[in-house]
């Protein structure tokens, strides 16, 4: 299978950013309208600052222009995942294990789309405690997950 763009991205830009101190949370390569961006999403405890973003940025810009991974016109942003970042790997369900989460349903589970609650465990589908009971949610069942809690 081809890897796609963003995972190439990740693959060139990954030790530069973790070199510096940050966590890769995460790499987008999206179409908004006409024009195509690139997001990297970086953090580090307490968080992350306009310096921050701008020090990876101008660590990867040269990395991507060398490799030249991207066949079109794009915008680098390099940002913080924010305070309701959004649970997408393994890795970040581990590392919020604990957290308040909000979990957004394709379809509904005993007539409810959306959940809010702790975070138990995940493996791959989503081990929740919500309202003092134990909610499971199956893999492929939720359509977005993210920390609901401001204590990064």
């Amino acid at each position: 299978m081809a890897e796609n763009t963003a995972g190439k991205v990740e693959k060139l830009i990954a030790p530069t950013v973790t070199g510096m101190g940050y966590d890769l949370w995460d790499v987008r390569f999206i179409k908004e309208g006409a024009s195509w961006y690139l997001r990297i999403f970086i953090d580090k405890d307490g968080g992350v600052d306009i310096n921050d973003c701008t020090d990876v940025s101008h660590a990867v810009d040269p990395i991507l222009d060398e490799a030249d991974p991207i066949d079109k016109a794009y915008y680098l942003e390099v940002c913080s995942p924010g305070l309701e970042r959004e649970l997408t790997r393994p890795e970040h369900f581990a590392k919020m294990q604990g957290r308040e989460i909000a979990v957004h349903l394709y379809r509904p589970v005993a007539d409810k789309r959306d959940f809010l609650g702790t975070l138990v465990d995940f493996d791959g589908g989503i081990k929740l405690l919500t309202d003092g009971e134990e909610v499971y949610l199956e893999k492929g069942a939720f359509s977005s997950v993210k920390l609901n809690d401001i204590e990064i």
